[in-house]
C-alpha cells in the first residue's frame, strides 16, 4: 500500500436544524463554535472537529442518504464518569443508558449514551486513569 490512514480529521453531520445542534453541542459538550467558508458552520474540539450541513445543501456533497439523526458518534473525555453523568443531568439531557463498560480504540472504557437534537447517537466515553 502507498499510504496508510493516520486520523480522523472531522465528521460532517447533515442536520434538519443547523443552530439548534451547534447550541446542543457548545452547551452540552463544550465544543466551540466556528463559521467558515463564508456561512458552514463546525464545531471544535482538540484537534478535530464535526462540521454541520444544512439538510438538501447545494454543492456541498453528501453520503449516498442526506439524514439527520442517522450517525452514532463516541467522544473521549479526560472527566470521570460521574462527572460525565452529573453535566449532562445538569444540562436537562436524558441519559439513555450508562454508565456501561465498553471498548474502545485503547481498550476498555466507561461510556454514557445520550441523543443530540437531531436523535443522532452520541457516547461519551472514560478511560481509566493511569
Amino acid at each position: 500500500m502507498s499510504f496508510t490512514i493516520d486520523r480522523i480529521d472531522h465528521v460532517v453531520l447533515n442536520c434538519d436544524d443547523v443552530n439548534a445542534v451547534a447550541d446542543w453541542y457548545v452547551r452540552v459538550l463544550g465544543m466551540r463554535l466556528e463559521v467558515f467558508a463564508g456561512d458552514r458552520v463546525a464545531l471544535r474540539f482538540g484537534d478535530q472537529k464535526l462540521n454541520l450541513r444544512p439538510t438538501g445543501a447545494a454543492n456541498w456533497p453528501t453520503a449516498a442518504v442526506d439524514s439527520p439523526g442517522s450517525v452514532d458518534l463516541c467522544f473521549i473525555t479526560t472527566a470521570l464518569p460521574d462527572d460525565v453523568a452529573a453535566q449532562l443531568l445538569a444540562e436537562g439531557v436524558t441519559i439513555t443508558d450508562g454508565p456501561v463498560p465498553k471498548t474502545g480504540a485503547l481498550g476498555p472504557m466507561t461510556s454514557y449514551y445520550c441523543r443530540d437534537p437531531e436523535g443522532n447517537l452520541v457516547e461519551i466515553a472514560s478511560y481509566p486513569r493511569p
